[in-house]
């Protein structure tokens, strides 16, 4: 579907965007056509570039979602792919679901997890801790990029820009017990993460505070 939607692109010159890619064979061909001149994005989610299939026998439903985790190489090339700019999105693919929807059997269970609180700390631990992004780079795929496909006025700090900012802690652990989302459908719950989130300002309001020491 990937390679069919590139060729696409290329046939009729339209700017197209590849959501949660996860496999080593789609990071290649968006990579190859880039390099054709083709207009395409490709974004990944944190859980791709931090979890494998294991993580679906360790959390079961909790870790199921749509498209699956897959192998190490795979994880390994999503890395890759952000490195060298083939993948320049980083999005939460948050997907909210009940506690009850969730205790369901893995085969009936609703594919997706929550990523919004935890997305930032695992582009920290698992992108700029290793070496393999600097924090410049991760801010730019979770930020700008997003922001100037989709035409935002956002997600930059200028003199007279939107006063849309996050102050954090990079090295502080934390482990989450419970999440401000109204739904927990997540596996990273009970894990011990770096990088807090200290303080929220949205045009120039603030709209969120750590209240923990």
């Amino acid at each position: 579907m990937v390679q069919r939607d590139l060729l696409l692109a290329m046939e009729t010159g339209a700017e197209i965007v590849i959501q949660h890619i996860s496999t080593k064979e789609a990071v290649e061909l968006v990579r190859q056509a880039k390099r054709k001149g083709v207009r395409v994005h490709a974004e990944a989610t944190p859980h791709h570039f931090s979890l494998t299939q294991d993580a679906a026998i360790r959390f079961g439903t909790m870790a199921k979602m749509n498209p699956p985790l897959r192998e190490e190489e795979d994880r390994l090339a999503i890395v890759e792919g952000l490195q060298d700019g083939t993948v320049d999105l980083i999005a939460t693919d948050h997907a909210p679901h009940g506690r009850e929807e969730k205790a369901r059997s893995i085969t009936e269970a609703p594919s997706g997890i929550i990523g919004l609180e935890t997305s930032l700390s695992l582009g920290l631990m698992y992108l700029v801790e290793t070496g393999k992004l600097t924090l410049l780079k991760l801010l730019l795929c979770m930020c700008k990029n997003p922001a100037a496909l989709y035409g935002l006025d956002a997600g930059y700090l200028a003199q007279g820009g939107p006063a849309d900012l996050v102050l954090l802690d990079e090295g502080q652990e934390w482990t989450p017990t419970a999440f401000v989302s109204k739904s927990q459908n997540s596996p990273f719950l009970g894990q011990t993460l770096r990088g807090r989130v200290k303080m929220t300002v949205c045009g120039g309001r603030v709209v969120y505070e750590d209240q923990k020491d």
